[in-house]
């Protein structure tokens, strides 16, 4: 009996292992896990459904509105905002480990491979937070191992002051020693590249914001060789114009130099286009060149795609003003059209952008065409079940994994 069990352990540990290694022919899907509420015990309020403890109409920083018909009901949360018949409409929190769990399950369902858990560097200073960031993180890898889906982490550096790059590397750290985050016996269903584990430096070269060339190339020596913390494929997220090093990007060729060192390559695209047409000439002038030039250097390319743009109850709340339904969703084409050109391009997997945005309204998990009614708008397509967008992602796995009934650049149709 004891053999038998040895043996079973064994071929699970080797099957969470084997579907882990490389991007090729996968799906990913960004996973922001930063919804905070009341009553789920983080003290947090409703941080980023609002930017301060109002989270009512007229004052909200979402412009879709979550479906959480499926969650367990003491993880709905109520708020002040009303349908059209009425009724309380409510949100979530993934602190909540069922709510996660529903995550993951439609994933599973729909399939698609998994998600770069985000997380923001600047979010770990304050260490009564970085504890609901440990609490979404390992709610999300129990999640993963539960449904056969994936999972790798991302750092994100936005926001983050010179002299801060410390912040990162204790961070990590400190998850792999109280958590085992991207061990191969801890954390089976850690997303493994080339044979290690991968992690995501998420805003390198961007010209928006300060760059620290010596930071980042501390960061990459450190992920890459530290003896005890080290062992990591590495995955950049750059602007859409680095290789050209204009616009988006910083000029200075300080930044090839630095990507030559990483393993995969993934330019942010969102909002660089905004039509099925522009897409595709974006990537047919754009990410054909980035292909061949990481086909020289040895480097995996992920491209983003993302499925529509509105942030104009966010933009509200700052003073500003945005157009609402900014890059119309045309129930799907726009991200169809993307997919299908990046696939046309020569990339072999995806990353949509994202599975769970609602602020930017990029989000492809189940929301809400029912959404509230009154002094704030929110996107709805109503023509549409909830799941088009999982549905419509999951047509995307299929067309990287070559599926003759996806290789089409028509929408798909559902039956």
């Amino acid at each position: 009996m004891r053999i038998i069990r040895i043996i079973a352990l064994t071929l699970t540990v080797f099957s969470s292992q084997s579907i882990a290694d490389g991007l090729t022919g996968k799906v990913m899907c960004g996973y922001q896990g930063w919804f905070r509420a009341p009553g789920d015990n983080s003290g947090y309020g409703w941080r980023h459904y609002s930017t301060t403890e109002k989270f009512k109409p007229g004052h909200c920083t979402i412009d879709l509105w979550p479906d959480v018909s499926e969650l367990p009901e003491s993880e709905q949360y109520p708020t002040e905002f009303r349908h059209a018949d009425g009724s309380v409409a409510k949100v979530y929190s993934p602190v909540n480990a069922a709510t996660v769990d529903v995550h993951f399950k439609w994933m599973s369902d729909y399939g698609i491979d998994g998600v770069f858990l985000q997380r923001f560097v600047v979010s770990t200073r304050d260490p009564k937070f970085r504890k609901t960031l440990d609490q979404v993180l390992l709610n999300c890898r129990k999640a993963a191992v539960k449904h056969n889906r994936q999972w790798t982490l991302t750092y994100d550096l936005s926001g983050l002051k010179p002299g801060e790059i410390n912040l990162l590397i204790e961070d990590w750290k400190r998850l792999k020693k109280d958590h085992k985050v991207g061990s191969l016996t801890h954390d089976t269903s850690y997303l493994m590249h080339r044979g290690k584990p991968l992690i995501t430096l998420w805003g390198l070269g961007f010209s928006d914001r300060p760059f620290d060339f010596q930071a980042w190339q501390t960061l990459i020596d450190f992920f890459k060789n530290d003896p005890e913390f080290g062992g990591c494929s590495i995955m950049v997220g750059v602007p859409s114009y680095w290789r050209t090093l204009n616009r988006d990007a910083v000029n200075d060729p300080r930044l090839h130099k630095l990507l030559k060192q990483v393993d995969v390559i993934s330019p942010w695209t969102v909002g660089r286009y905004g039509t099925p047409d522009q897409a595709e000439q974006f990537i047919r002038k754009t990410t054909t060149a980035d292909l061949a030039w990481c086909k020289t250097e040895n480097i995996d390319y992920l491209p983003v795609a993302f499925p529509g743009f509105s942030w104009q109850n966010l933009q509200r709340t700052r003073d500003k003003k945005a157009k609402f339904d900014a890059i119309p969703r045309q129930e799907g084409a726009f991200l169809w059209s993307q997919c299908w050109s990046y696939k046309q391009a020569g990339a072999a997997s995806l990353f949509v952008a994202m599975f769970d945005e609602l602020d930017e309204g990029t989000a492809i998990f189940k929301y809400s065409n029912n959404p509230p009614v009154g002094a704030s708008r929110f996107l709805a397509e109503k023509n549409l079940p909830n799941d088009h967008y999982l549905w419509l992602t999951g047509k995307a796995r299929e067309l990287f994994q070559n599926n003759p009934k996806t290789l089409s650049a028509e929408l798909p149709e559902r039956k």
